[in-house]
């Protein structure tokens, strides 16, 4: 029976700017004192009643440490220009002593290894290994078969990973260590992010190449198809919309907002109406909030002129806020004045996000569900109830009687 390959290591994954930081600043330090600097920490954790509150370290470090931990927790949280909190450095702790970064010596002080030096210098191969066994190849090749993909979205694949070849099992793990990845991942610009969404880069797509992922899963390429489907369906989608009649396309808008839970959505005359084409209400808690929508099916760049023009409307329709909705993007300058301070906030819904919210509540876009049918191992292969085996479970004294 060939051993089994575990990857994904780490579960409070840091990013690799966190490792750096962490291993340049303990480097030369006794592993005992990193330890009970983690440890001090730790036994303050608090409780949902009772919370405490890590945010800012200046304040707390001296607050709730003292000698030695206190010294260490304003080395890291000093020496990082104040990015490296030391209430968060398990991971980096973990992952530093895992993966040899750093080795006490005899005297139990930690010493830069040449594999450490290597990381620090971004050798590639050191990395490779490194990520390889951390599983970060793997979710590359989950990413590459989407598009402005959500946790969710790769939560299956990535869990069916998880419990093929590391330990951890659990909805919580599976989620931490994927938030974790992605937020690595997205700082190494091998993904981008847009809001709740992500999508691998040519960098991504490039560096996963450099892999070779054995995929023999059939579920794994029942999914791949079916997300390669999805996919056509999207670029389906993009092109009826950039086909449709505009007016047409403001009564869409009517429907997907409806669709959001806002109310006494109303298209305007087709003409327009000072830069709004749709009026629609919301309800925030007790609050009902009156917001304008204008509309533009094109796929060009829409600039500022248009943002301050849809500004200028809110008072006219007793509105606090309005959103710019387009199949095509927005100029620098546009983004930039939309939450410009002290004036009123101007969403900007472009067309890739437009697409997602179309399909997520499902307006042009239709639901097919699909069953999978897997094999219930656990409980197939359980013993027969009544068995000597089953009785054992459940009475101590009979373990050893069990032949």
């Amino acid at each position: 029976m060939t051993e089994r390959t575990y990857k994904v290591r780490t579960p409070l994954y840091p990013t690799h700017t966190e490792v750096k930081q962490f291993v340049r600043l303990i480097d030369g330090i006794a592993k005992a004192a990193v330890q009970g600097m983690i440890s001090a920490i730790w036994e303050q954790t608090g409780t949902p009643q009772n919370p405490v509150d890590w945010t800012e370290p200046d304040v707390w470090i001296a607050e709730r440490l003292s000698g030695e931990d206190e010294q260490l927790a304003r080395r890291l949280w000093e020496g990082s220009n104040k990015t490296l909190n030391p209430r968060h450095v398990s991971g980096a702790y973990y992952f530093v002593n895992l993966h040899a970064l750093l080795v006490p010596d005899d005297a139990g002080i930690y010493r830069l290894t040449e594999r450490g030096a290597a990381f620090l210098n971004d050798d590639p191969t050191t990395v490779r290994q490194i990520d390889d066994t951390e599983g970060i190849p793997q979710l590359l090749g989950i990413l590459s078969t989407k598009t402005n993909a959500k946790r969710g979205d790769l939560l299956t694949e990535w869990g069916s990973f998880l419990h093929e070849y590391s330990k951890f099992g659990t909805s919580s793990t599976i989620k931490e260590t994927l938030r974790r990845r992605l937020l690595d991942l997205h700082e190494r610009e091998y993904i981008t992010r847009d809001g709740n969404a992500y999508t691998i880069t040519d960098k991504g797509l490039a560096y996963a190449d450099a892999f070779t992922i054995v995929d023999d899963d059939p579920k794994r390429k029942v999914m791949q198809a079916i997300n390669a489907f999805n996919e056509k369906q999207r670029e389906a989608l993009r092109d009826q919309l950039e086909k449709m009649h505009p007016y047409r396309f403001e009564h869409l808008v009517r429907e997907l907002l409806e669709a959001m839970g806002y109310e006494d959505v109303t298209v305007t005359k087709e003409s327009g109406d000072r830069g709004v084409d749709v009026l629609a209400t919301v309800q925030f808690g007790i609050t009902t909030i009156r917001e304008v929508i204008q509309v533009k099916r094109h796929q060009g760049a829409i600039g500022r002129p248009i943002l301050d023009q849809l500004r200028g409307a809110l008072p006219y329709h007793n509105a606090i806020r309005g959103t710019i909705i387009t199949i095509g993007n927005f100029s620098k300058g546009c983004v930039d004045a939309a939450l410009f301070q002290g004036a009123a906030p101007i969403g900007l819904i472009n067309g890739d996000k437009l697409i997602g919210l179309l399909i997520e509540h499902e307006v042009g876009i239709v639901k097919r569900p699909a069953s999978l049918y897997e094999l219930d191992t656990d409980f197939l292969q359980a013993p027969v109830p009544g068995t000597a085996v089953v009785e054992a479970v459940f009475d101590e004294q009979l373990i050893d009687t069990v032949v």
